[in-house]
Order: structure tokens, then C-alpha cells, then sequence
């Protein structure tokens, strides 16, 4: 009998030992899943930017729908859903629209967030101010160095802006 109650009293444990690390995997497996959701998501949103002169952004993914706006060459965008060969997009202000694939590329590219952003000679403020831009304005990044950045309008003039002003 003593042995028979030994054996129970083992099982009672490690069924209670069992259940308080069911609850343990339980709660790191529903940690796990949502960090493979939260990352996934921020993960899979593309950033590309506009390569033609001009482009239409419309309410839905087809030329039946409306025109809401228009943007020019360079402007970045974030990638939220493809559609077949148009992309829903969210722009630097959160605004979203529809643009046709063959409009887009992977150009690296920024857009001003302020109004009057001075576009420089050089990397640093001793260089002098070649002309200043206002908010959303786009331009092409040649490179950067350090936390300036060289850009280039689709107009050809090209200078320094530091990276808080852009997007």
C-alpha cells in the first residue's frame, strides 16, 4: 500500500509540475507568434519611389478609378499591398493611394518634411545655401555622409540636406 501511495503522490506531482510548464510554453509560444506577426509586417513593407516625370495616384488599383493626386519623379513610397500590377501605397504624410507598377523603382530616394530646408554647397552648415525647398519636395540620394545627404531634383540641381528634414 505504501508503495501504491508514493506512486500517486509522484503522478499528483508531475501532473502539477507538467501543468505549471504547460503554462509556461503556452505563454512563450503566443509571445512567439506575435513577435513573428509584429516583425513580418514591418518587415515586408518595400520602399520604392516614382521613376517617371509625373504620375497619377487614383483611389483603386485600375485607370477606371479616380485620379486623387498627382506626384513627380522621385517620390518615395511605402508599399502596403500589390494588387496585380498595381501597388497600394502610404506616402510621408500617411496618405494613401494606387499607382501603376511600370511607374515605380527602387531608386533610393527622400522627400522634405519641412518648409524651408536649405539644400547645401557641401556636408555641413559652414557650406553655404544653394537655394532652400519647401515640404514635399522629392529628390534621388547620390550618397551620404554622416547625417547629411546629397540629392539630386529631377530638375538636375543637386546639393546637401541634412537627414532630419526628409523622409
Amino acid at each position: 500500500m505504501l508503495k501504491k501511495a508514493i506512486t500517486i503522490k509522484h503522478y499528483k506531482d508531475f501532473m502539477k509540475l507538467c501543468g505549471m510548464y504547460s503554462d509556461r510554453l503556452k505563454f512563450a509560444f503566443w509571445v512567439l507568434i506575435l513577435a513573428i506577426l509584429f516583425f513580418s509586417g514591418t518587415a515586408s513593407a518595400e520602399r520604392l519611389a516614382v521613376k517617371a516625370s509625373r504620375a497619377n495616384i487614383r483611389s483603386g488599383p485600375g485607370t477606371g478609378y479616380d485620379v486623387l493626386w498627382e506626384v513627380e519623379k522621385y517620390h518615395p513610397i511605402l508599399i502596403i499591398e500589390k494588387k496585380d500590377e498595381w501597388y497600394h501605397f502610404r506616402d510621408f504624410e500617411g496618405d494613401e493611394g494606387w499607382v501603376y507598377s511600370t511607374l515605380l523603382d527602387d531608386s533610393k530616394t527622400v522627400i522634405t518634411t519641412r518648409n524651408k530646408c536649405s539644400i547645401r554647397k557641401g556636408p555641413g552648415e559652414k557650406f553655404d545655401i544653394l537655394f532652400t525647398t519647401e515640404k514635399g519636395i522629392p529628390f534621388k540620394v547620390l550618397k551620404q555622409e554622416g547625417a547629411w545627404i546629397h540629392v539630386e531634383h529631377a530638375d538636375g540641381d543637386k546639393g546637401w540636406i541634412y537627414k532630419t528634414l526628409v523622409w
